[in-house]
């Protein structure tokens, strides 16, 4: 089983708020293309400080992260961004740690992707190779 590594666009998400506004010009939008690893073992998507600055992704708090080997650490939360992958696209918040983008399960349940490990590729689920497909539980109040 190899890595996985997949091609990424991140944008900041209220960028993209403003344009469909006409409060900013669509050339001003900040982003960032990144070689990123797919880390299944990942709850949330990790981004390095720099990528977030260069985003302009406000801190907006603090959450505990547990590393591999059991530490603890509280590591600052962003505020929302937009993340691509292929044809498919989801805002999520991340972790700032590290040197690398980590993109982790959440986005991949939202954008409904699965690691080919044998490929070392992320592809569409193939029970919805269109578009991504959300599950849904409806409840009854009965």
């Amino acid at each position: 089983m190899g890595e996985v590594r997949t091609r990424v666009t991140l944008t900041n998400a209220a960028d993209e708020v403003l344009v469909r506004r006409g409060l900013l010009p669509p050339d001003q939008v900040r982003s960032y293309d990144a070689d990123a690893m797919v880390d299944t073992g990942a709850v949330r998507c990790v981004l390095p400080q720099h990528v977030a600055d260069r985003l302009g992704l406000a801190l907006v708090g603090h959450r505990v992260a547990e590393y591999a080997d059991g530490r603890l650490e509280s590591v600052p939360i962003t505020e929302p961004f937009t993340l691509r992958i292929q044809d498919r696209e989801e805002q999520e918040t991340a972790l700032v740690l590290g040197d690398e983008v980590l993109i982790g399960q959440t986005a991949l349940e939202k954008m409904d992707l699965l690691p080919d490990c044998a490929k070392r590729r992320l592809i569409p689920n193939p029970a919805h190779p269109d578009q991504p497909v959300t599950k849904v539980k409806r409840a009854t109040g009965e």
